[in-house]
């Protein structure tokens, strides 16, 4: 029943993905077992006619339709086989395109959790093997085909005996029990298997990758990552060794029971043909369309049973596929409620947060409000929840207990896209990609635009584009193209700004927006920052605590808890106070 299920739910995940292609491959089974059945039953009237009447015009009528109809299935099947590869592709693109926007629109807590995190590198190793999802379709295709021809089949032979056919459907189910059990075995043995691959995979990737050779050949731990990739390869070696004895032995228990079968066929045709024991003889013709219906009914049977054990096991392949792309989406959290134009105030309201899988809240029990347009610094030391804060904010995560409004509302009463659209963040983890500097900054296609040319001067890359031959249009990175240019850590951070800027959103965060700065750049980019952040509210975290003294008030957290709310002004007249302590450890490092 399990096994149903994930095979309805791949199947309703490939039909989502492409309909056409599951039509096609529905009819294609249906042609297949035409053709099947269709070089079963003409030639019974062909034979039967040879040795009776042997009527010219009729032999060559049976004979052309025999040509005429395989001619036509053959035909067909090129036709169906160049559609089928075509659409097969078509479904591989899609499947890899669901993965992809599933990753992109996933929940981010799910991201950020280990268990998911590896469940993401386990679907996304299996969807980019093709050849799995290629064996999956091509056993549900054959699944179809096996079935249909089967129960055709059957028929044929029911109107011989029911007694036979009850006979033949007993071989069926001793044939479906043993590949069922095998399925099972075979299931529980690949799954034992998964640890020591993942083992043998990881040691062996060490190997391969170019980062670690720096410190396999510094430390000399070839020797050892040698051995350990023998050891594994040997292990799955010798487990492998007892899957395939029992895998030979399962084999000839099905070579028996085909035996059981093809004897049962033989013989109760053989008896009918000279015989009336059982029923009234039978021509030599009818004799040829029965064995022969007997006989593609063993082999379909045997198939079927193959094709089903291995589609099975490519479904546990899948499984961290299928998982993954079930899980909810960031925009299913969301609320119905546009997000306004501009952001009146932030209240925290007794925010409570741990880190999935972790029992140590991060944050608890945290309130405060920032006002329209201010200015914010959150400081503290490592760990006591800055970033945190901001990835609840921005509905990377969901606070355990407690409440986040904007505008007296709770940021999950907003519809998703709307809320994101006001919010314009820098994280210290920030991503460039291989587009060029204007995609980077704007995040589409990039076009001329005079507040672009405006912003990169105001966050000191004027000079830098001006240099390059393709300015704003030069490829950032030599990712898939050589003319690429590389930028130093603080031009990129710099256009990492830009981008932030450029959102033009009301509520803009940055998170180290500085650290790859030197102290001359860093001053002049809040300068310009502050000038061109004035109408929005900004909430800057940064281990510096120079840039706290741009800043309306600074929010001091402490393990995990709010100290201190006020000005860099009244922070520094409490001596006794963290915040004073933070910035004289720093200040002593200025002074001659």
């Amino acid at each position: 029943m399990k096994q149903l299920k994930k095979m309805k739910s791949f199947l309703d995940l490939a039909w989502e993905a492409s309909p056409g292609y599951i039509i096609l491959l529905l009819v294609n089974a249906i042609l297949e077992s035409a053709r099947i059945v269709v070089n079963i039953i003409l030639p019974k009237y062909l034979i039967d006619e040879l040795l009776g009447n042997k009527d010219p015009q009729l032999l060559l009528i049976l004979g052309s339709l025999i040509v005429i109809s395989n001619v036509i299935f053959k035909f067909i099947e090129n036709i169906m086989k160049k559609q089928i590869t075509i659409g097969r592709m078509k479904l591989e693109e899609k499947m890899s395109q669901i993965m992809a926007s599933k990753i992109m629109n996933v929940e981010f807590s799910y991201l950020e959790n280990p268990y998911y995190l590896d469940l993401k590198e386990r679907a996304v190793f299996a969807i980019n093997n093709q050849s799995a999802l290629e064996n999956i379709i091509l056993g549900i295709t054959n699944t179809l085909r096996d079935v249909i021809t089967i129960f055709s089949l059957i028929a044929i032979l029911f109107s011989l005996s029911w007694v036979l056919v009850v006979l033949l459907l007993i071989t069926i189910g001793l044939n479906l029990w043993a590949y069922s059990t095998f399925a099972k075995y075979q299931h529980e043995f690949f799954q034992s298997l998964i640890p020591i691959n993942r083992k043998y995979g990881y040691y062996l990737g060490l190997a391969w990758q170019d980062k670690p050779q720096k410190d396999i050949r510094l430390y000399n731990m070839s020797p050892m990552l040698t051995e350990k990739v023998i050891d594994f390869n040997q292990e799955l070696i010798d487990e492998l060794q007892v899957f395939y004895n029992r895998f030979g032995k399962t084999q000839g228990l099905y070579n028996i029971i085909n035996v059981l079968q093809a004897s049962l066929s033989y013989g109760y045709v053989g008896i009918r043909v000279i015989s009336e024991k059982f029923g009234p003889k039978i021509s030599i013709g009818s004799f040829t369309m029965y064995v022969n219906a007997a006989i593609n009914f063993s082999q379909t049977t045997t198939k079927l049973g193959e094709t089903i054990t291995m589609t099975l096991q490519m479904l546990e392949y899948l499984d961290p596929f299928m998982e993954f792309v079930s899980l909810p989406e960031a925009k299913e959290y969301g609320g119905e409620l546009k997000m306004e134009d501009e952001i009146n105030s932030i209240s925290f309201k007794n925010i409570s947060f741990k880190y999935p899988g972790n029992d140590k809240y991060v944050l608890k029990d945290i309130s405060f409000d920032i006002n329209a347009g201010e200015k914010i610094s959150i400081v503290g030391l490592n760990g006591a929840g800055k970033t945190t804060l901001i990835k609840l904010l921005c509905r990377l995560y969901e606070p355990n207990s407690g409440e986040i409004f904007v505008n007296g509302h709770n940021i999950y009463d907003y519809e998703y896209e709307s809320y994101m659209e006001k919010i314009a963040v820098i994280f210290q983890d920030y991503k460039l990609f291989a587009f060029t500097i204007g995609e980077n900054i704007t995040c589409e296609e990039y076009s001329e635009d005079e507040n672009i040319t405006e912003l990169i001067e105001e966050v000191g890359l004027g000079e830098k584009i001006s240099s390059l031959p393709k300015g704003l249009n030069s490829l950032m990175g030599k990712a898939y193209d050589n003319e690429g240019i590389e930028l130093s850590g603080g031009e990129e951070q710099k256009v990492a700004i830009a981008r932030a800027l450029y959102k033009d959103a009301p509520l803009i965060i940055l998170d180290e927006p500085t650290s790859a700065l030197d102290p001359l750049a860093e001053a002049e980019i809040y300068e310009h920052f502050n000038s061109m952040v004035e109408n929005k509210t900004a909430i800057y975290i940064s281990h510096r605590m120079s840039s706290s003294t741009f800043s309306d008030r600074i929010l001091l957290i402490e393990n995990g808890g709010v100290v201190d709310f006020d000005s860099h002004a009244n922070l520094m007249k409490k001596e006794d106070s963290l915040y004073y302590k933070l910035f004289m450890a720093q200040a002593v490092n200025y002074q001659i």
